[in-house]
């Protein structure tokens, strides 16, 4: 059952970078230097008080940046690949039970492709929210990405299959709602 636990935390924390590249990452090594999480092989430095610091300014930039109107978006330029990397690296560092091969395979394909597809989503919504309100509406959307990368994080950690089947709910609604706007089917 330990698998499990860890993969639904791998792909918790995944998902949560890609709504902020440093906070779950940032939530991690803090877990990890106070010595609730032992990390996986080859990533025990993240749990360092250099990485702790480095990891901790890089969060209040990143925040602090999405509150600035036209950073935003070229921010998601580089967010969106540094999204992917932080993805499979939290994955990885938290699925040390599984053999290397599998830990990296399982890391690229689920912590990557759940760090992108939320990533992808954000990046839509701050595309939307610009086009609707010029821009005005954006501290709103930093505001629910804050949130939901340091919420999902501590879920990921702490209540991992809960933050995995919440993880599932948010997508399938998401997934619904776009589907009836798209296809402009109501019910």
């Amino acid at each position: 059952m330990e698998t499990w636990l860890s993969l639904a935390a791998g792909v918790g924390l995944a998902a949560a970078c890609g709504f902020r590249v440093f906070i779950p990452l940032l939530v991690l090594s803090a877990t990890a230097f106070s010595g609730h999480l032992v990390l996986a092989p080859g990533t025990w430095w993240l749990g360092t008080l250099p990485a702790l610091i480095a990891l901790g300014t890089a969060t209040v930039l990143e925040v602090a940046a999405y509150f600035i109107p036209w950073m935003d978006h070229a921010l998601d330029l580089l967010a969106t690949p540094t999204a992917l990397v932080a993805g499979v690296l939290a994955t990885a560092s938290v699925t040390g039970d599984l053999p290397p091969l599998v830990r990296w395979f399982v890391a690229i394909v689920a912590g990557g492709g759940s760090a992108g597809l939320v990533q992808g989503a954000t990046t839509l919504l701050r595309l939307k929210s610009t086009a609707l309100t010029g821009g005005l509406a954006n501290p709103l959307v930093a505001v629910l990405e804050l949130l939901g990368a340091t919420l999902t994080a501590l879920l990921a950690l702490f209540l991992p299959l809960a933050c995995l089947l919440t993880l599932v709910l948010v997508c399938a609604a998401a997934f619904r709602a776009s589907h009836r706007v798209i296809f402009g089917r109501h019910g």
